[in-house]
């Protein structure tokens, strides 16, 4: 079987190189030498076993002789005379780490078919350790873990031997499934799927016949305990005060879910058939559904033995369920019991069983449905501790009690369904099913939506598995994509309900709540694009939209920064539909409503606090139900967003900037750079340019920024320098504003910084002055009411500082028109338009004054013109020929919109 070799010479003294043939001659040596553990040689033996395993890795990679060695020797042995002596945690753990780094690092075939070719593996898997001892239970189940990937259709035959039906790999793992340790409890849960996903008909057979209905039985038992751990804390944590653990057992159960549906996924028959019936008769029937009911006044012993959980936990794992598994044969009984059955068909086993096979009946040929499971023959220990357990948890909840007719219900519940009219919405389906009615009945938000949140999201993931047949929900829910009947008007009423109670003042219905009923309603009326809402309910929506236009009207202008909010709240509805699953992923939704952000949770997930939050909570309201009436045709699009971001200038766009005015301007950023630009305000932007080299007169855009978003100050110490903060949009996720910009702006005299601070302020006030004002449009305010007050802006302290310097241009300082000191832009615009009425209409008086006041000073010297409006001569990039022409862009009117700018994401130059 092996290579001729001789073993003799070597071994005797440590060689220098740690990584050859003679270190392990070397190691085994030391190991026959010390097969006795003492105190004296455990350190030794612990050192010795490491090297072990750092050579046999680099021998599977680099020199086949060292494995060849390694088994002639059979050193394995070593290892299972040192683990069946006494030699304490210390040796073991080290035995354990070295097996599982071995194993976990032997890539080729050969060497691992070596290894476990002599059953000495399976020798150390079914030995007994102290399991007490964390550090080896860890190390032991990390072991196990890392074999089980090592499992094929070629290595399964060294694990399982089918002649003497022994599988310990599996058996030993699967004890340890509720493991207080969450780490052992999913490393069995990845053994077993490793186990399951290997194609070898016989072990899966020894699973399905021996091991199966055990596991899944005490593997269903523990989830229900677990379950009623979850509720109990839900109970009793009103303040939040138990988030941490109420989060970790909201974990558990979604794994416990997605393991669960891993397994259903393989499609192994047997053992599917054996997990669904338990899965629905020892959890999902019992404790999920019968929970949703009340308790029943019947005196039967088995009802009032039974477990419960509450309303709100029963839909929510409900949700989970109907959100992750997929299994037809599974959800789909679990739907149709539901949504069609009593709660007397489900009150002991056999009428679970009858109701069951009726709800299989249902399923259309093309789903496999289930077949009764395999009579178990289990190991007696797991037998009994199951057996145990079970009496402990549920009692007597298996004792038989009175039957019902289940066919009685099924026949109430399709004549019901058969009087619907296809041209109607469908009338109310929930009478006599206590299970739907209950359903329903949670989603009243009267008081608060802390049951309704769970009711929405449980009728959302029905609608949504792709394992629950149409036909099922046709008429009771969702109607089919070819169906001739109208939605369930019962419902819809009650979905518009919670849209209307949602758009009124001091609401209690949190903003998921609003989405999720929104997201229903479509899913109810909506075909193709097209709306088959009946007209009262269309006009009750359409009342819910005018309620909160009229909600959001008193919030218009309320803030300084309502449109800075506006427009966060439209692009973060803009950014996706709600994701249900990781709604429901959330725990902090199982505490009662809670109205401070104190807590962590998510804006759309509570009440509001304070008036910037309810503001922010009635623009998301507005914009939901604007864009529900929108989708059902009643209206498009035509108003938002407030710019089209597509108009708007971009970083590295070329502008031809012939006739535009421009302040040259050194930008110095924090890091102490500079770099010459040109200053371009435009009609919504600040644009930082660089002359194109290409091309005269034209300029490359490197930095643009929202004048909205623009903050600047100026330089008590240099009166040519301005400070300017170009702020990021502001963000819900955010509690601070980040800087997009955030540097110096030295100018090349103190005139052209004034000029530029009034351009800017003029132009932050001008862009969101327009911008309200389409807001202002969007609700429908009179224009007489939607106008701000002009802001007033005064530079007598800046004008005082620079007396001196202005007295260099035209003698001493005085104001140009009156008396007043006002903003250069302001006088500018009067001055104009009183030019254009004495050109009209002249008066006597004032050319008198004129010329008695204009065309001389005090000095009697002749006056030199001045520029007109008081502005100051900017740069241009390319000289000019002629007149005056008009710009390229729109720079001198701030309410053009030829050029619309708005939620533009900004980029740093």
């Amino acid at each position: 079987m092996f290579r001729s070799r001789s073993w003799f010479g070597g071994g005797l003294w440590k060689p220098k190189n740690p990584h050859s043939l003679e270190h392990l001659k070397y190691l085994y040596n030391v190991l026959s030498k010390n097969q006795t553990v003492s105190e004296s040689n455990r350190g030794l033996l612990v050192e010795t076993l490491r090297s072990i395993a750092e050579i046999l890795i680099w021998g599977d990679q680099n020199d086949g002789s060292v494995f060849d060695f390694f088994l002639e020797k059979n050193m394995l042995s070593f290892f299972l005379k040192i683990m069946r002596q006494k030699c304490g945690s210390y040796v073991c753990v080290q035995l354990l780490q070295t097996l599982n780094i071995l194993f976990e690092n032997i890539r080729n075939e050969t060497s691992l078919y070596y290894l476990l070719s002599n059953n000495h593996v399976n020798s150390i898997i079914v030995h007994k350790f102290d399991f007490s001892d964390e550090e080896v239970m860890a190390y032991y189940i990390s072991f196990l873990k890392t074999l089980s990937f090592k499992l094929n259709t070629h290595t399964i035959h060294f694990f399982y031997n089918e002649h003497t039906n022994d599988f310990p790999l599996y058996t030993e793992a699967i004890k340890f499934f509720n493991h207080s340790e969450s780490m052992v409890r999913i490393a069995v849960r990845t053994l077993t799927l490793n186990v399951y996903k290997v194609d070898d008909k016989s072990m899966l057979k020894f699973i399905g016949d021996r091991t199966a209905a055990p596991y899944f039985s005490n593997l269903v038992w523990f989830i229900g305990n677990h379950v009623l751990e979850l509720d109990n804390c839900v109970r009793n944590d009103a303040d939040h005060q138990s988030k941490g653990k109420l989060a970790d057992l909201v974990a558990e159960h979604l794994d416990h879910l997605h393991y669960l549906n891993d397994i259903l996924c393989l499609d192994i028959g047997d053992l599917n058939c054996v997990l669904t019936d338990q899965l629905l008769h020892r959890l999902l029937m019992p404790l999920y559904v019968l929970s949703l009911a009340p308790r029943l006044s019947s005196q039967d012993s088995v009802t009032q033995s039974r477990p419960y959980v509450s309303k709100v936990v029963a839909l929510f794992l409900l949700s989970q369920v109907f959100l992750i598994i997929t299994h037809a044969p599974l959800v789909h009984t679990l739907a149709w019991i539901i949504l069609n059955s009593d709660s007397t068909s489900i009150s002991d086993d056999d009428q679970a069983h009858n109701m069951t096979a009726l709800a299989q009946s249902s399923i259309p040929s093309s789903i496999p449905k289930l077949v009764s499971p395999p009579k178990p023959t289990i190991n007696e220990e797991l037998e009994l501790s199951y057996e145990e357990k079970k009496a402990i948890v549920w009692k007597k909840a298996h004792t038989s009690a009175e039957q019902t007719s289940a066919d009685n219900t099924d026949t109430a519940t399709t004549n019901e369904e058969g009087e619907s009219s296809s041209q109607e919405p469908v009338p109310s389906p929930a009478v006599g099913r206590p299970f739907l009615e209950a359903i329903f009945a949670s989603l009243d938000c009267t008081e608060n939506d802390f049951v309704a949140l769970f009711a929405l999201c449980l009728l959302y993931s029905m609608g949504h598995n792709k394992g629950v047949n149409e036909c099922l929900l046709d008429k009771v829910l969702f109607p089919a994509k070819n169906s001739q009947h109208w939605y369930n008007g019962n419902l819809i009423e009650r979905l518009i309900q919670i849209i209307s109670l949602s758009c009124q003042m001091n609401s209690k219905v949190r903003l998921v709540s609003l989405e999720m009923s929104i997201g229903l309603i479509q899913q109810l009326a909506l075909r193709d694009n097209h709306s088959y809402l009946h007209d009262g309910h269309l006009a009750a929506i359409e009342g819910a939209r005018e309620e909160s236009t009229g909600q959001l009207r008193t919030f218009y202008k309320s803030d300084e920064i309502f449109l800075d909010m506006f427009e966060e709240e439209y692009n973060e509805r803009k950014k996706g539909a709600l994701n249900v699953e990781w709604l429901m992923m959330d725990s902090n939704i199982l505490l009662p409503p809670t109205g401070t952000p104190m807590t962590g949770i998510e804006f759309s997930k509570r009440l509001p606090c304070g008036e910037g939050e309810r503001t922010r909570r009635t623009i998301r309201a507005f914009l939901l139900v604007r864009e529900l009436s929108q989708s059902l045709g009643m209206g498009n699009e035509n108003q938002l967003p407030l710019t089209n971001p597509s108009a708007c200038v971009q970083v590295d766009q070329v502008l031809d900037l012939n006739n535009s005015d421009l302040i040259a301007c050194t930008v110095v950023t924090k890091d102490g750079q500079k770099i010459r630009r040109f200053l371009v305000i435009d009609a919504l932007q600040l644009i930082l340019v660089e002359p194109d080299t290409r091309r005269l007169g034209w300029g490359v855009a490197k930095f643009v920024g929202f004048l909205q978003d623009l903050e600047e100050t100026g330089d008590k110490d240099d009166s040519r320098c301005l400070h300017i903060t170009v702020h990021r949009p502001l963000s819900s996720n955010t509690p601070n504003r980040l800087p997009l910009l955030a540097a110096k702006f030295v100018f090349d005299d103190h005139i052209r910084c004034m000029a530029a601070r009034q351009r800017l302020t003029k132009g932050k006030a001008k862009a969101r002055q327009k911008k309200m004002q389409q807001i202002a449009r969007l609700l429908e305010i009179p224009a007489n009411q939607a106008t701000p007050s002009p802001p007033t802006y005064s530079l007598q302290a800046m004008r005082l500082q620079d007396r001196a310097s202005r007295s260099l241009l035209g003698g001493p300082n005085r104001p140009l028109f009156s008396s007043a000191i006002k903003a250069p832009g302001f006088a500018a615009a009067v001055r104009r338009e009183e030019s254009g009425r004495s050109s009209r209409t002249p008066s006597p008086s004032s050319r008198t004054s004129s010329e008695n006041t204009g065309t001389r000073s005090r000095e009697g010297s002749p006056k030199m013109p001045r520029p007109r409006s008081e502005e100051i001569p900017l740069e241009d990039m390319s000289s000019q020929e002629g007149g005056s022409s008009s710009s390229s862009l729109p720079l001198q009117d701030p309410t053009n919109t030829s050029t619309p700018v708005a939620n533009q994401r900004h980029i740093l130059f």
